[in-house]
C-alpha cells in the first residue's frame, strides 16, 4: 500500500476540515476531520522525526488553523485555508525531509 506523505495529510486535514464545514454546514463536523488529519500527521512526524518535531509541526498545524481566520476577513476564506495549507506543508516537508536523511 502506498504511503501518503505526512504533508498532504496535513495540508488535506486543513482544506477538507474547511470543506467539510462549510458544505455540510455543521462546522463539529469539519473539526473532527480537521482533528483526525492532525493525529494521523502528528503520528507520522513522530515516527519520522521524532517527538520534538512532531510537537513543532502540530503546534504549526493548530497556529494554521487559528491563523486562517483572521486570514480570511482579509484575502477571503478559501484562499486563506490554502495559504496555510500550503505553509503547514511546506514546513512538514522540510522538517521531515531534513531529519529523513
Amino acid at each position: 500500500m502506498a504511503k501518503v506523505p505526512a504533508a498532504a495529510v496535513a495540508a488535506g486535514g486543513l482544506v477538507g476540515g474547511y470543506g467539510i464545514a462549510r458544505w455540510t454546514g455543521k462546522r463539529p463536523l469539519g473539526g473532527i476531520a480537521l482533528a483526525a488529519a492532525g493525529s494521523v500527521a502528528a503520528y507520522e512526524w513522530n515516527r519520522q522525526s521524532g517527538a520534538r518535531a512532531a510537537t513543532g509541526l502540530t503546534a504549526a498545524y493548530v497556529a494554521a488553523f487559528a491563523g486562517s481566520h483572521p486570514l480570511a476577513k482579509k484575502v477571503g476564506a478559501w484562499p486563506a485555508v490554502f495559504t496555510v495549507a500550503g505553509g503547514v506543508a511546506a514546513a512538514s516537508w522540510a522538517v521531515t525531509r531534513r531529519t529523513a536523511r
